[in-house]
């Protein structure tokens, strides 16, 4: 699959990103290649490669993750506490997507 620089741009207005001509052309490079090493990996037979819903080491189930204890949850006052900004019990952040 070829990228079009035409598609590095569309994506990159989406993201709100502002690319140079140089720029739109290393990213086309770079996302095709990626999908050149995609399509390899899809040539690889899974079959018999069981699922996985979480990578693991080989240890215990929970050998990775921290005990789940209750706790009392942050209030929202707390929560916005260190904001330099806030406004009902929200934080306030400066408009970013002018369209």
């Amino acid at each position: 699959m070829k990228i079009t620089e035409q598609e590095v741009r569309r994506v990159a207005d989406l993201a709100n990103l502002a690319l140079r001509e140089d720029e739109v052309a290393r990213m086309a490079h770079d996302l095709d290649e990626i999908l050149k090493h995609i399509d390899k990996l899809n040539e690889l037979d899974t079959s018999n490669v069981e699922p996985m819903a979480q990578v693991l080491f080989d240890a215990e189930k929970t050998a990775t993750l921290r005990e789940d204890r209750e706790r009392t949850p942050l209030s929202n006052a707390d929560a916005v506490a260190n904001a330099p900004v806030t406004s009902g019990g929200y934080y306030k952040v400066p408009r970013v997507i002018e369209r």
